[in-house]
Formats: structure tokens, sequence, C-alpha cells
């Protein structure tokens, strides 16, 4: 007699899952905390305190595996390094000027920027799905940014999230080329140190100065470091085991937190941009649906 399985509840959540839950709700209210930063320090500060702790905590951590660090995987991190300094320095800098709640739900395009990216540079045309999931976000970013006279209208700090939303699609591509051959803890490491030594570096270059000390800036960056070291070793953890469909659908929900945070803290979207990052994460989700084909029938057998 077969013993009956049960089948796998869509709301059950595993011990891996909940943690990438977690995970979500800690990133999402991570734009809150910068947006509050921001208003005593600089981003490229701040966006170097961060990222050099975070790879310093991750040295510490793969310190047994950093003495087999290769010429490519140093030339991998450097690269993904560079691509993660932008994206989070133009957010960074963005944040000073929109709202959390804004910078949560523009920053959440990169999902359906990817495949466009991945078109432009290495010639892989989007399915059908990620078109559709192009034109929810595309329509919900309009209205979010609260288009004015039927005309499109971007504050400067739209402009900057959108463009590190690009910078974080092609830091993501570049993971994704570089990962069958790389060990991704060094990886990790080099372009967390990269990303946080760039932006130290451009500091002079671009005339900003040294912050004041104060605790909101170093608390939130020092907080903001530890917590990307330990959000990177969890999800490395819990996307063994986890499905990417149901880590898709969990990590949707980031910019959702962010919102209610956000929220939470006092800004108000007004109705027509909360319709508009509804259909953010919707376009999210569409863009990450892949269909399967139907196998042929094999002729002749019976």
């Amino acid at each position: 007699m077969k013993s009956a399985v049960k089948p796998e509840s869509m709301f059950a959540l595993s011990r891996q899952e909940i943690a990438l839950v977690l995970v979500t709700m800690l990133w999402g209210s991570t734009f809150l905390i910068i947006h509050i930063a921001m208003q005593h320090s600089g981003p490229l500060f701040f966006v170097g305190v961060r990222f050099t702790i975070a790879g310093a905590v991750s040295m510490l951590l793969f310190r047994r595996h950093m003495a087999g660090l290769t010429r490519r995987e140093t030339g991998a991190g450097v690269a993904i390094g560079c691509a993660l300094f932008l994206g989070y320095y133009l957010q960074t800098h963005g944040l000073r000027t929109i709202t959390s709640s804004q910078s949560a739900f523009i920053t959440a395009l990169y999902v359906p920027i990817v495949p466009l990216l991945q078109w432009a540079v290495l010639k892989r045309p989007p399915g059908l799905m990620s078109w559709v999931g192009v034109a929810l976000a595309f329509t919900g970013l309009v209205l979010l940014a609260g288009p004015e006279a039927g005309a499109l209208h971007f504050s400067p700090g739209e402009i900057a999230t959108l463009a590190g939303a690009v910078a974080i699609a092609a830091e993501i591509i570049l993971i994704g080329h570089f990962a069958s051959s790389v060990d991704s803890r060094r990886v990790t490491a080099v372009q967390l140190l990269t990303a946080g030594l760039v932006s130290f570096a451009l500091m002079p270059v671009l005339g900003e100065p040294v912050p004041a000390f104060s605790w909101l800036w170093a608390g939130g960056a020092i907080g903001l470091g530890l917590a990307s070291a330990v959000i990177q070793l969890t999800m490395n953890w819990a996307q063994k085991s986890v499905s990417p469909t149901r880590a898709t659908v969990i990590y949707a929900g980031e910019p959702v937190w962010g919102g209610i945070v956000g929220r939470l803290a006092g800004e108000r979207l007004p109705g027509l941009a909360l319709v508009g990052a509804a259909l953010i994460v919707a376009g999210v989700l569409a863009s990450e649906v892949k269909f399967k084909r139907r196998a042929k029938p094999a002729l002749g057998k019976t």
C-alpha cells in the first residue's frame, strides 16, 4: 500500500524561507535608515563606511578561504564591486531628496531591467513575461513619480535612484557571468571592499567632505555594514534549498516592507503613487514567471 504524499502548501514556510522573509524585512527597513543618515552625512562617505565594514567582516568570516584568492576572482570582485558601488551610491544620493518609500519601489525596478540589459549586452531577447513585467513596472514608475500635465516629470532624486537600479541590474548580470568559475565567498569579500574603497577614493575628486561625527550616520553605516555581511551569508545558506521562484516572490516583498516602514515613520504616498507602487511589485513578479514547455508525446509508445 502506497503512503500518501502530503503536498507542499503554498503558504507553508520552511526555516530557510522564514530566514529570507526576515532578510527582506530587514533590507526593506534600510531605505528609511539611509534617508535619515543622509541628513548628517554625504553619500560617498556613508557608502564607503558601510561597505568597507561589510567587506572587513566578510574577510573575517571567510578567512580560511581567502588564501586561495585567484587573479580571476580578484578581477571579478573588482568589476562587481564597481557596479555595486555605483548602484548604492546613486540610491543613497537619491535618498537625500526623495522618501524612503519612493526609493524602495524605484530600486525594485532592477528586476525587470535585468532582461533588458541582457538583451542589450548579451543579445538574449527577453521572453513574453519579461516584457509584461517591464510594461507594468514602467507604468508603475510613471504613476509613482507623479506625471504633471500629461508629461513625464522625474525629480533629480528619482532619476538618480532609477540609474542606481540599472547599475544594480548590471551587478546581477556580472555575478551571473562569473558565478560558475569563482568562489562566491572570496568574490563577495573583494566586491564589498572594492565598493567601500572606491567610494572613499572619489570623495576628494567630487569634493565631498568628511562629515562631523554623529551617531545617526555612524550607527546607520556600521549597522548596515554588519547587516550586509549577515544578509549575504543568510541568502547563500537559504537559497541552497529554496527554489528561485519562491525566493523571487519573497524578495518582491522588499519594497513593500520599505513602504510599510516609511508609512510607520510618517511618510505618505498619494493614492496614484500607491497604485504605481503596486504595479511595480506586479512587474517584478511577472518578469520572473517562467512557463514550462509541454513535452511532445512520444509516438509509438503505449
